[in-house]
């Protein structure tokens, strides 16, 4: 799909979601114990590509668009406000906001990425009024780079832009027009943001939305910097349908937010060893330890095609997901070359009678038990639950 039908195809859905979503990314403009070691060189049979061009699933990351989710990634929190919308008050309680995104980050991580997050302490003022820069109205790739140069060029007297790999811009409460937090992403054919004699490559620009979703708005953001797709359906009616609250690319403020397994090891925050990967017709059996604690292996994939697999991990109710609907076994479908907002990951719910308790929805209740089985006859593929523990669930996994 060429770059510019991209673009309107991501920013028509932002358009229809941002009464209660966050955008993502602006398109440009066109142009237990591990497994025993064999399977280090078997998993990367299950490493399936990206073939969207943009922010997917893939494992072929382009890391020149997109920055590494890994080490230390420091990043300027700057305030803006504007001559229709003044701040009134100190920018401290809005670094307090969006701050424990890096403690957030770091644990989901394994430790692995570090959010260092420096707050410019003080209001910078925007050239233009709050309600001009197109937020309401749908902002384009055009519109966002310019908002994102006016913000680094008010704040560039007073900070060093070359010691930081990205940006967060934060506008005054007053400021109802900036609405929703998308985030800006390096295109190369662009003239770019530049300061201090460096590329401003990835930048949030945050809007009210955040005192709605909370800190964890900025984890979702950032990791579209990562090369992240958005979960969430940008048509329909249920704009949750393909992962309910399972990942917080999905519904920010979902009861399990963790990042996928498959996900994790995309970032590089499980390795191969951590992987139980089948990609041709045969049976294994394999002891998941749950994502949302280190160690172990994390994820059993069932490669179906050239992009597609199936997933399958132990989730549990620790950590930033303990407020989790159900736990067990979730298994999950990808696709490698679907877009972002239409479905690369839908979750299979193992559970379709269960009555969800308040504040779940259906699909939450996904997770199977020790005794169920998953079979999807049309690619061969069997997943069955067997023995469970506190924070290990023992599968078998088999395909025709």
């Amino acid at each position: 799909m060429p770059a510019s039908t991209r673009r309107f195809k991501a920013l028509a859905a932002g358009a229809l979601a941002t009464a209660f979503l966050s955008l993502g990314a602006v398109a440009p403009t066109a142009h237990a114990a591990p497994e025993p070691a064999h399977a280090t060189t078997a998993a990367t049979d299950c490493a399936l590509p990206g073939r969207t061009g943009w922010t997917d699933e893939g494992h072929d990351t382009d890391h020149t668009q997109f920055q590494r989710p890994l080490g230390t990634r420091h990043v300027l929190m700057l305030f803006v406000d504007f001559p229709d919308a003044q701040a009134s008050g100190a920018t401290a309680g809005y670094y307090r906001q969006l701050a424990p995104a890096a403690q957030w980050m770091n644990r989901d991580s394994y430790g692995r990425t570090t959010l260092d997050i420096t707050p410019l302490d003080r209001w910078v003022r925007m050239p233009q009024d709050s309600t001009s820069y197109g937020f309401q109205r749908g902002i384009t790739f055009e519109q966002h780079e310019a908002y994102v140069r006016q913000a680094v060029a008010a704040a560039d007297p007073y900070a060093d832009f070359s010691r930081y790999d990205m940006v967060y811009v934060v506008p005054a409460r007053s400021a109802s027009a900036i609405s929703f937090s998308p985030t800006y992403l390096f295109d190369p054919t662009t003239a770019g943001v530049t300061a201090d004699g460096r590329r401003v490559k990835w930048a949030v620009t945050f809007g009210q939305d955040m005192w709605h979703w909370g800190f964890e708005v900025a984890d979702h953001e950032t990791s579209h910097t990562f090369g992240l797709p958005d979960l969430y359906a940008f048509t329909g009616a249920d704009h949750h349908r393909f992962v309910g609250g399972w990942d917080l690319m999905g519904d920010i403020a979902g009861a399990s937010p963790q990042h996928l397994g498959w996900e994790r090891w995309k970032f590089g925050w499980i390795d191969d060893r951590q992987v139980a990967c089948l990609a041709s017709a045969g049976r294994r059996t394999v002891r998941l330890t749950a994502v949302e604690r280190p160690g172990g292996t994390k994820i059993a994939v069932i490669r179906t095609s050239g992009t597609t697999a199936y997933v399958a991990e132990s989730r549990r109710a620790v950590g930033a997901d303990s407020h989790a609907c159900s736990t067990g076994v979730l298994v999950y479908k990808l696709d490698t070359a679907t877009q972002t907002g239409y479905g690369p990951v839908q979750i299979v719910n193992g559970n379709p009678g269960a009555a969800p308790p308040p504040g779940c929805r259906a699909l939450d209740m996904a997770a199977l038990r020790s005794g169920q089985t998953f079979t999807d006859p049309a690619t061969g593929v069997r997943i069955d639950v067997g023995n469970s523990s506190p924070l290990q669930d023992e599968i078998s996994i088999s395909k025709r």
